[in-house]
């Protein structure tokens, strides 16, 4: 019986690439179920001396509870939030008063992503939609299918990944498409929010078997692409080695890690892989100063040396708790878990220094500092936080 229910879970991690009933009944079953339930029950939460005492200094309640992720996006003092049942609202970071709050009329799949004078969210259908910052309407562009992840504003472009793992760059004043890169991958790929990353006129993505890949913003076309994950084992799912997070760029480097795989710092330039190590993750990674911190997939915290990928420390009291991605900030740590928790953790020894739950729903993969020790984090029932370290 455990064996039968690792191996459905198993196999509803995975999104089918094909067209028809069997495509519409695998999104269905995976929008609904994976990412809710651990195959293996959360770790008990041990108790400790607080050090410090996370506060909640405001909060606002968005609708939605779909297995879509969303995370705020900031422009100066004002925060843009959405959520799956179509809301989407503009907030003021001290006060956490919403400025405006509106229905796209969309059932929302992915969002925010902020530019300069733009906000734009993708919708489950594949409409990528576009608002000013007085949340007027300002384009909708059709595209392939499913938008999963936040799209990315940049030098003019709206770049934003679908779900069948094409890439688009749009018009960020129009809404016109002016490229889509597109790769062949294998048949069968984890179903992720991931995004893109982008810099100096070079879009980064990762992709299913493990690849890292550098696009040319002007036109979609491939300047390099590079193994980061081998895939391993026998079985099509054994074999799952998906970059499922966002690269990260420090300098003249890119750092990627992906499921079932590895963390790799790869040097944009000569696409040359620096150094690598055995680390699975589907959430990501994040960098602050000289140090990268990730969420194992199994749920181990790790502060790794940006330079060699050496090991600071590990923390492991919160196996199977489904972290978000790390979020460093100066002398802390601090990451979610699936009960509504964000636990902060000592820079130097990722000890918990402090705790405290928001709700009972889980935290969304990816939290935002938009202050000296304080930050935001988006709940999967809609819920957006911020929270002070004191």
């Amino acid at each position: 019986m455990i064996l039968f229910r690792y191996l459905l879970l198993a196999l509803l991690s995975f999104s089918l690439f094909a067209c028809g009933p069997v495509k519409d009944f695998t999104d269905q079953i995976s929008e609904r179920i994976v990412g809710q339930d651990p195959i293996d029950p959360p770790v008990a939460l041990k108790e400790f001396k607080a050090k410090l005492n996370p506060k909640i200094l405001w909060s606002l309640k968005l609708e939605g509870s779909e297995s879509f992720e969303f995370y705020p996006g900031i422009i100066g003092e004002e925060a843009y939030a959405a959520s799956s049942d179509g809301s989407l609202a503009k907030v003021n970071l001290k006060s956490g008063k919403a400025i405006w709050q509106i229905k796209t009329g969309e059932k929302l799949s992915g969002g925010v992503g902020v530019g300069v004078n733009e906000i734009t969210v993708g919708t489950s259908t594949g409409l990528l939609v576009a608002y000013d910052l007085n949340g007027k309407l300002l384009w909708k562009a059709r595209l392939s299918s499913q938008i999963l992840s936040a799209p990315t504003i940049h030098e003019g472009l709206v770049i934003v990944r679908t779900s069948d793992n094409l890439i688009h760059g749009v018009n960020v004043k129009d809404g016109l498409k002016k490229w889509t890169f597109s790769r062949v991958g294998p048949s069968l790929s984890l179903r992720s929010s991931v995004g893109v990353v982008a810099s100096d006129g070079v879009i980064y993505a990762g992709f299913p078997g493990g690849k890292l890949a550098a696009i040319r913003e002007d036109n979609g076309s491939l300047l390099w692409e590079i193994t980061v994950a081998q895939p391993k084992g026998v079985t099509e799912i054994e074999r799952a080695s998906d970059v499922t997070s966002s690269p990260v760029i420090d300098g003249l480097n890119i750092y990627t890690v992906a499921y079932q795989g590895k963390i790799a710092a790869v040097d944009r330039v000569n696409a040359r892989t620096l150094w690598s190590r055995d680390i699975s993750s589907y959430t990501g990674i994040n960098i602050d100063g000289a140090r990268i911190y990730l969420s194992h997939t199994g749920g181990a915290v790790y502060s790794l040396a940006i330079e060699s990928g050496k090991t600071y420390w590990r923390q492991g009291d919160l196996l199977n708790r489904k972290l978000t991605t790390p979020l460093g900030m100066g002398d802390y740590v601090a990451v979610g878990d699936l009960e509504g928790y964000i636990h902060i953790l000592d820079k130097e020894t990722g000890a918990f220094l402090g705790r405290i739950q928001l709700d009972e729903e889980p935290v969304m993969r990816r939290m935002v500092e938009f202050e000296t020790g304080k930050f935001l984090a988006q709940t999967r029932n809609g819920g957006l936080y911020a929270i002070a370290i004191q």
